[in-house]
């Protein structure tokens, strides 16, 4: 029961912010397209619900800058200010709505990752698939990206063996502070966070071409779901 009642608040959400956000979405479009051209939609493959992939889309926020060998740059040399600023504020997020919609993803879970991770999470991080992957959850408003993998993923299964609509509403309610005050969008020495795969392989440098945000790390915050 508590699942259905879930999507129905997020396919009504979702429809009624798209309707609210389309000035706010036009003007980004245009934007965007002016300042760094085509595409301006980033889209991924992320693992959802089931381990099944889809398209994820935000507003793109970084340059296709290349280096002689005609690969990407490294993300922190790609990121434009605006597009910095896009990520902090999480306006970079909003063409997740329509994600949503589709039912790829819902408002709260945890979030979609890279389908290159799959092999890398241990037994008990893999109930996070369990759940349609969210805009936000418990591990984003503890620390966000500026906490380790471990923790992160920990909050994940934490979220999914303790779901309720009382525990969204919470993260929810704590979501809207994490976005204003800007915490946590960045691992230190990062555009974004590691990599899974890199931290647990024990690789040190960063690769090409990763999605990132940047900021500064916030602090990390607690909330106990409840029983």
């Amino acid at each position: 029961m508590q699942l259905a009642l879930k999507r129905g608040f997020d396919i009504a959400l979702a429809l009624l912010l798209l309707v609210m956000a389309a000035p706010i979405l036009l003007l980004l479009y245009l934007y965007i397209r002016t300042r760094l051209g085509a595409p301006v939609f980033f889209t991924q493959t992320r693992i959802g619900k089931g381990e099944r992939e889809f398209q994820l889309i935000k507003f793109r926020s970084m340059t296709q800058a290349k280096d002689v060998n005609g690969a990407l740059l490294p993300d922190h040399l790609r990121l434009h200010a605006f597009g910095a600023w896009l990520r902090s504020t999480s306006l970079d997020e909003l063409p997740e709505l329509w994600n949503i919609l589709k039912g790829e993803m819902s408002f709260v879970g945890p979030r979609p990752l890279l389908p290159d991770y799959l092999p890398y999470y241990r037994m008990e991080e893999k109930i996070r698939h369990q759940m349609r992957p969210g805009i936000t959850g418990l591990a984003q408003i503890n620390g966000r990206n500026a906490t380790t993998w471990d923790t992160r993923l920990a909050y994940d299964a934490q979220y999914v063996k303790n779901f309720s609509l009382v525990l969204d509403a919470r993260i929810l309610w704590r979501t809207i502070a994490v976005v204003l005050k800007r915490e946590g969008i960045s691992a230190e020495g990062h555009a974004t966070m590691r990599r899974l795969d890199d931290e647990r392989r024990g690789i040190t440098s960063p690769r090409r071409g990763e999605d990132g945000r940047g900021a500064l790390p916030g602090k990390v915050e607690h909330i106990t779901p409840p029983p």
